[in-house]
């Protein structure tokens, strides 16, 4: 589908390299009462803490809808649940089972209890904290990479390294829907009305297709290059991506147009998070910091320190507290230190 200059991306519009400013990307005439009152917050609340999560590097964390729980995939192909108690994580259990990394997961759109597992093993795997036991052991066609649940509980969509994505229906545990992608599939997920479905792909494009269809609605050129990440914000206006141009670009849900850009990062965006009001948003990459911007301004609202590349982001679904996982970093530091841990960022300072 062709696709009018207005709603297309950097690419479209002559946008530079990694870390310019489009032309005509937005910019505020000065920091908002959002912005001062956030950075008042976490002048108090900028500690980070980590906790002992693997024994490998961590690949991807997520909230429970409640926010009573973080979990963690790693490396060492177990999950990690910890309960979110006062100002710190206390690990409640690990789950092993699959054969192979687990490379992402996330949580039952509403059901505290439940979350999902996707593995290298071939398998997906559905965990009930209450039971701490494995409900369901899906098996797939290829290399899990990337997982969603549907917004309304009722389906669980996965992608492998061959480009294909897999619909599963969550009660029956059984495939709905198989769709073979003609190029790389990056990350996947639905809008918040669960009627449509969104991809972003190594050629620097959004696909949109229908749900439950799947038919293609169309296709945004949205970066010059690779297309990594995907995130919708909780309050339905946005959609944000992140690609390997280093820009994060936000896109209006309704209009399907490209409403601002985030330039501070120099490398290429691996993860979002936007905040439980949908006025921050997190991103981060190889640069040693993780940007929190407004979202209505693209003012820079704070930065976290880190030591190393920062691969999972997300923020609490309740309070302005930050989770992420970082690298590790395979001896070209301190081979010790990064391995296995996640990280709480918005902590009070006296904690």
């Amino acid at each position: 589908m062709v696709v009018p200059a207005a709603a297309m991306g950097p690419s479209a519009l002559g946008q530079s390299g990694p870390g310019s400013m489009a032309p005509w990307c937005s910019v505020s005439s000065g920091p908002s009462r959002y912005v001062f009152g956030m950075q008042e917050l976490f002048r108090g609340h900028s500690k980070t803490r980590e906790f002992l999560a693997h024994s490998a590097k961590v690949h991807s964390v997520a909230w429970s809808c409640d926010g009573r729980r973080l979990a963690s995939g790693s490396f060492d192909k177990t999950a990690s649940v910890f309960l979110l108690e006062k100002d710190r994580l206390v690990k409640e259990n690990n789950y092993r089972g699959h054969g192979d990394s687990v490379d992402q997961l996330c949580w039952h759109p509403s059901n505290p209890d439940l979350f999902v597992t996707a593995s290298g093993d071939k398998t997906i795997r559905i965990w009930d904290v209450r039971t701490t036991k494995c409900i369901a052991t899906v098996n797939t066609k290829g290399e899990n990479i990337n997982i969603c649940w549907s917004p309304d509980g009722q389906t669980i969509a996965v992608g492998n390294k061959d480009d294909v994505v897999t619909f599963i229906d969550a009660k029956t545990h059984r495939s709905k829907a198989e769709e073979q992608f003609k190029f790389e599939v990056n990350e996947i997920s639905w809008n918040n009305d669960n009627n449509m479905f969104f991809l972003t792909n190594g050629n620097g494009c959004i696909n949109i297709l229908s749900y439950p269809e799947l038919k293609p609605v169309q296709s945004i050129n949205a970066h010059p290059s690779n297309c990594i990440c995907i995130k919708f914000d909780p309050m339905g206006k946005y959609f944000a991506t992140g690609s390997a141009d280093a820009l994060v670009s936000l896109w209006d849900v309704d209009e399907l147009v490209c409403v601002r850009c985030f330039s501070r990062l120099d490398w290429p965006v691996r993860t979002l998070s936007f905040s439980h009001d949908g006025k921050m948003l997190a991103s981060a990459s190889e640069d040693h910091f993780i940007d929190i911007a407004e979202v209505e301004t693209g003012d820079k609202l704070w930065e976290v320190q880190c030591e190393s590349p920062t691969f999972t982001v997300a923020w609490h679904p309740k309070r302005p507290l930050l989770a992420f996982a970082c690298d590790d970093k395979d001896g070209k530091y301190d081979s010790s230190r990064e391995a296995g841990t996640v990280k709480l960022f918005g902590l009070p300072n006296d904690s």
